[in-house]
């Protein structure tokens, strides 16, 4: 199998920066009075990831409280997610914690996820430290990353980073589990029991 779609969500407050990580690694634009998101809206972008195409289907979901129904919803499929803060705003970086525990209840358990602190055009309004928020995700098994949508800084990083996380992590579910994932999905094990948390974890990520 050559081609793999990835359905990768972007979380994070009101106002940080989402949907303009999203044009700009999808269309190389950015829209100095993006308005704000309503529910939910996405973008794709084919990246090649080792010898493979991944098609990357990228969520921009509101950050707003009222859509938060609505929005938690894509979390299901998605095997990524960009939690993402702004590090001019020590408030959206505050919060972060109470979006990855939303991520995670309604998430599968093998979403890889990656703490992105954008705007660092604005370095000078700093507010907050780069170490301090690296030493969280690293205590929270998080990937890390800075960047600045507005100036172009590690967009493309951020987004090949998990793309390509996400690629090696199904390539070696396969490995393990050499039949078609999907089939493994809807044929239930007679033997509930004997199959292990690791067997039923490696059968359902979704492709």
């Amino acid at each position: 199998w050559k081609n793999q779609t990835d359905e990768v969500v972007l979380i994070g407050e009101s106002g940080v920066g989402k949907t303009n990580l999203l044009s700009r690694f999808t269309r190389n634009e950015f829209n100095h009075d993006s308005r704000t998101t309503i529910g939910v809206e996405f973008s794709t972008r084919t990246v090649m990831v080792g010898n493979a195409m991944v098609k990357a289907q990228i969520w921009d979901t509101a950050g707003l409280e009222r859509y938060r129904a609505i929005t938690s919803a894509y979390y299901r499929g998605a095997v990524g997610a960009l939690l993402v803060f702004d590090i001019t705003k020590h408030q959206t970086y505050n919060v972060v914690e109470r979006w990855l525990k939303e991520l995670y209840d309604h998430a599968e358990a093998t979403i890889i996820v990656m703490l992105v602190g954008n705007k660092t055009d604005l370095a000078q309004a700093r507010e907050v430290p780069t170490e301090e928020a690296k030493m969280f995700a690293e205590n929270n098994g998080l990937l890390f990353i800075e960047t600045s949508a507005l100036d172009s800084t590690n967009v493309e990083q951020a987004f090949e980073t998990i793309l390509r996380d996400i690629f090696s992590k199904v390539q070696k579910q396969q490995q393990r589990s050499p039949q078609d994932n999907k089939v493994s999905l809807s044929s239930e094990n007679p033997h509930g029991a004997s199959q292990t948390p690791e067997e039923k974890r490696a059968c359902c990520v979704s492709l």
